[in-house]
């Protein structure tokens, strides 16, 4: 048996999408995204998005096409426009992102992880160290090779810092952000 430093399956670095590459030296917030309720419910794990201040301030996200929550989006009223909430991670949640990635087993579905309540705006982690109940504005539109979510921060809550830090994401890793 070896033991391996790198992924031993990865494709080589110099193979690589040089873009992407470049992206993954960008450290990057872990959010939760989510909408609905009870069973309604759909969420999915983004690190790439950013909120914009301003009169309206915005929160934009770049979502995978094929996640249950880009369904419930698209299917949403486009004059009311679809809520959801942009939940924040801390070091403790990396299982938690993982599951809401589809990329860790969850049974009985993600939202069984961690203690969620029921907002406004749809499902909050209880835990979070914030959250943003946001408004869709328009439909999501493609971006690449994903849908470019862009919504109206409509409130704002700020939790308790995580002690063990924000979770991050920097070259294909999980790290912990801390003052």
């Amino acid at each position: 048996m070896t033991i391996h430093a790198g992924h031993p399956f990865a494709t080589p670095e110099p193979e690589r999408n040089p873009l992407r590459r470049w992206r993954g030296r960008m450290v990057a917030p872990v959010s939760v995204w989510a909408s609905g309720e009870e069973s309604g419910r759909a969420g999915w794990t983004l690190s790439s998005f950013l909120v914009a201040d301003g009169e309206p301030p915005e929160a934009l996200g770049l979502l995978d096409e094929d996640s249950a929550l880009a369904d419930r989006l698209r299917a949403a009223d486009p004059v009311r426009g679809a809520t959801l909430t942009v939940n924040l991670l801390g070091w403790s949640h990396r299982g938690l992102a993982d599951a809401f990635a589809g990329i860790a087993p969850a049974p009985g579905g993600p939202f069984t992880l961690g203690s969620w309540e029921q907002g406004n705006w749809g499902p909050v982690l209880a835990d979070a160290p914030g959250w943003l109940g946001v408004r869709l504005v328009g439909e999501p539109e493609p971006a690449g090779w994903s849908l470019l979510v862009r919504a109206v921060v409509e409130h704002v809550e700020i939790g308790p810092e995580p002690p063990d830090g924000m979770l991050s994401y920097l070259r294909g890793r999980y790290r912990a952000v801390t003052l």
